[in-house]
């Protein structure tokens, strides 16, 4: 049971985060939304996981775009 928590905490820090950014936007529980990606995934053989990926991107970007840095920030 040690194992299997560790890497359920390991995907869950390491993760892209876009289901929980989802799940906050939308005010729905994060696990149905990972179960979703994870059925969706199954049935149309991996093209959600495209989906997923652009909207890691897009909120890795977003992420760093907010960052305002003046010219005398180092």
């Amino acid at each position: 049971m040690v194992l299997i928590d560790r890497i359920k905490y390991f995907f869950e820090n390491n993760a892209f985060g876009v289901c929980a950014a989802l799940g906050e936007k939308l005010g729905i529980a994060t696990s149905s939304i990972r179960l979703f990606f994870i059925y969706a995934s199954c049935l149309t053989l991996g093209s959600p996981i495209i989906v997923y990926l652009s909207l890691a991107f897009v909120l890795n970007m977003r992420a760093h775009l907010r960052k305002r840095t003046t010219i005398w920030d180092f």
